[in-house]
């Protein structure tokens, strides 16, 4: 039942968002013209579930580099151009990805896709079993990354302080997922993008994220600095 609850959700909501938000992807398509010519969209390999390879669209908010690769959990800052960084920190960026959950590639609450090159980090070990379940546009691991991991730029200190609580996390998912959970996760995802725009992160709902699997609290520290 929770499936096919889910699955019909997904469904109707992406449906919906693609149609109403439709202003919006105009308006992005032409800040990313202005800011930085070339093309509009970003199409990389990811994993869902059972490790099933899609293709996943963003908007671009990075400079086109040939050489580039996925084998970072961080995204290169240096080639991040300002309309970009405003479309990411307000994760409209990833409003193509609507179209992957109508499709059925993704679902709306699950663990983030992972990239093609890093199924042995986020896929591997312990963590086999977040692929027993679609990915997703938002989940507690994505909220802590996005309230947390974002600050941290630096490769080394990124999967010393915030990888193994964000893997951690999908775990966690994977074990609580419900519908009332799913419920739960998409208005924390409202709160969350509304508290970094107006520069207000939700210290409560990291504070959440972290107890939940006991994790390192020094994000909280980090993030009230």
């Amino acid at each position: 039942m929770y499936q096919t609850v889910k699955r019909t959700f997904d469904i109707v909501a992406s449906g919906i968002a693609l149609v109403v938000l439709l202003p919006i992807w105009l308006i992005v398509i032409i800040g990313i013209e202005i800011s930085d010519p070339g093309p509009v969209f970003y199409f990389s390999n990811r994993v869902s579930k059972n490790n099933k390879v899609f293709r996943m669209y963003k908007f671009r908010s990075m400079r086109v580099d040939i050489n580039a690769n996925e084998k970072s959990l961080r995204p290169d800052q240096d080639r991040i151009f300002p309309f970009g960084r405003l479309i990411r920190a307000t994760k409209i960026d990833e409003l193509p990805q609507l179209l992957n959950v109508f499709l059925g590639d993704m679902t709306i609450v699950g663990p983030r896709p992972a990239a093609v090159d890093q199924i042995s980090i986020t896929r591997g070990g312990e963590n086999a079993i977040v692929a027993s379940v679609k990915a997703g546009l938002t989940s507690p691991a994505a909220l802590y990354d996005y309230l947390y991991g974002d600050i941290i730029e630096d490769e080394d200190e990124y999967m010393e302080k915030v990888a193994p609580t964000r893997l951690a996390l999908d775990r966690y998912y994977v074990e609580k997922q419900s519908i009332t959970y799913d419920i739960k996760l998409i208005w924390y995802t409202v709160r969350c993008i509304l508290g970094i725009v107006i520069r207000r992160p939700p210290i409560r709902i990291l504070e959440e994220m972290i107890s939940a699997i006991d994790g390192d609290r020094r994000a909280l520290e980090e993030v009230k600095a």
